[in-house]
């Protein structure tokens, strides 16, 4: 299982990434996870416009899905024809959402391009992954974390998420936890919306994960700081993540 970093800045595009999307693969099947502001043209440096299988979107703030609206104008007015609709999965309200950010109809909205599934605490297959979905903490967003699985190596992205119990007891175990780290401890104290460093690093220690590597952190924040809290709070390796790192997981 490989995971590739799309775009990794969080709230906003920083000048050097988009925003939130991750690529997986495994057998050749390619799940995004996100589709934030900025990232499909990002996305078209590791793989074809037509070769995604699948996407996740793990809530529906801009900054996670609001290229969908640019992808579906990529799949829809393709030159040789409109390709099957490829699956995306998100919380409820998810066509409706993207359709008013495109400004169409409703109805049919992106439905003839996209297959829109709902997620929840769920447990499923997607091609050659084990998903699990499993509502996190984002004040009061529908929002979810990942745990994919495959060939018994395990990957963990947190989405946007507070403090969570439930985040920690689906890392439990993770070869790598891809977690967010938005706020800087001190600095914002808003409960139940992001993660600082520390926090991060907290809830990678308590899941026993193998490696951490932090995300979502906007433009306007010390990334190396986030990093150096998170370390003092996990004792394995912990990363930034950098638009176009490559994760082998096996």
């Amino acid at each position: 299982m490989k995971l590739t970093v799309v775009g990794c800045s969080g709230s906003f595009p920083s000048a050097e990434s988009p925003c939130s999307s991750y690529l997986v693969e495994a057998e050749g099947y390619r799940l995004v996870l996100d589709l934030g502001n900025g990232a499909l043209g990002a996305l078209q440096k590791y793989t074809g416009l037509y070769d995604v299988d699948a996407v996740m979107l793990s809530h529906l703030h801009a900054d996670h899905c609001v290229d969908l609206c640019a992808y579906w104008v990529a799949r829809n007015y393709r030159v040789e024809g409109c390709p099957d609709p490829v699956p995306v999965y998100g919380p409820h309200g998810t066509a409706e959402r993207l359709a008013r950010a495109y400004d169409m109809p409703e109805e049919p909205g992106m439905k003839e391009v996209f297959d829109f599934r709902q997620l929840g605490n769920l447990t499923f297959g997607l091609g050659p992954f084990r998903i699990t979905s499993t509502r996190v903490n984002h004040l009061d967003a529908e929002a979810y974390g990942f745990r994919i699985e495959h060939g018994g190596a395990s990957l963990v992205y947190s989405g946007d998420t507070g403090e969570c119990a439930d985040l920690v007891e689906l890392a439990r175990g993770a070869d790598l936890f891809l977690c967010e780290a938005a706020y800087t401890d001190g600095k914002e104290t808003f409960q139940a919306i992001h993660l600082n460093g520390r926090e991060a690093g907290e809830h990678a220690a308590a899941a026993g994960v193998g490696r951490l590597v932090l995300t979502h952190i906007p433009p306007w924040t010390d990334a190396e700081h986030n990093r150096r809290d998170a370390a003092a709070a996990f004792p394995g390796p912990v990363d930034l993540a950098r638009p176009g790192a490559v994760y082998e997981l096996t």
